[in-house]
């Protein structure tokens, strides 16, 4: 099958989901835990928030994952729906 007649499909999308959204937490959760642990330990989310989302930081941060958790999110759905 083509990956259009996969994206078609209306189990595709929900599978899609199932594989990126847990991917993008997990990533976002590990990511800040290994730049910020000591700051986050300790409860001094003012220090993180500063560093990662403050004046349009956000963007970056979340930007970068999104678009990782999308690609691995196609790749693993149409990799298992062939």
């Amino acid at each position: 099958m083509s990956l259009i007649e996969i994206i078609k499909q209306p189990n595709f999308w929900s599978n899609f989901l199932k594989v990126a959204l847990p991917f993008f937490i997990i990533v976002t959760v590990l990511s800040l835990l290994f730049n910020h642990y000591s700051e986050i330990s300790s409860g001094d989310f003012e220090t993180v928030y500063q560093t990662k989302f403050s004046e349009g930081k956000w963007k970056a941060f979340f930007g970068f994952k999104i678009v990782f958790s999308a690609f691995y999110g196609l790749y693993i759905t149409f990799k298992k729906m062939k």
